[in-house]
């Protein structure tokens, strides 16, 4: 929770008020992660973002739903969800990322295929995919839709 007071005043009326968070699943390429952050601020009207980094998650979260990675990056998301009450997951994917170098093509397609698979694990939390360009641009690519908070993963 964050205090706001009104200058130092005795008497003065303190409100509190809650911090709102998102999540981000992102690459841990430093190049994308002030980008995603900027644009997740705004796309979910939230205080804060929580990182989740992995080189390539939007691989494990389309193709490996069963590995050590993936099972990570839930319990991780979980924490989010279930502590930070996050309002919205996204899911990262970028131009020439070293743990993932598939096309954008390919990974636009992972993107998409990462959205279906949390769409399950967090039925009532909106997931969306993004592509950050060579220009560091962020593009919204899919969503499932979902405007609900909270849900725990399904997978652990």
């Amino acid at each position: 929770m964050q205090i706001v007071g009104s200058g130092g005043k005795i008497g003065a009326e303190i409100k509190v008020r809650k911090m709102s968070f998102c999540t981000a699943i992102n690459c841990m390429d430093g190049r994308v992660q002030l980008p995603v952050i900027n644009y997740l601020a705004v796309r979910f009207v939230v205080d804060h973002i929580d990182s989740i980094t992995e080189a390539g998650p939007v691989l494990y979260l389309a193709e490996k739903t069963d590995s050590e990675q993936t099972k990570s990056i839930l319990r991780r998301t979980d924490i989010s969800i279930t502590n930070h009450k996050s309002k919205g997951i996204a899911v990262i994917a970028h131009y020439d990322c070293a743990g993932n170098p598939a096309d954008e093509q390919k990974q636009i397609s992972q993107l998409v295929q990462a959205i279906s698979f949390l769409a399950v694990c967090y039925p009532n939390t909106e997931a969306i995919g993004l592509w950050v360009d060579s220009n560091w641009k962020v593009i919204e690519i899919c969503s499932n839709s979902k405007t609900q908070p909270s849900g725990k993963s399904q997978l652990k």
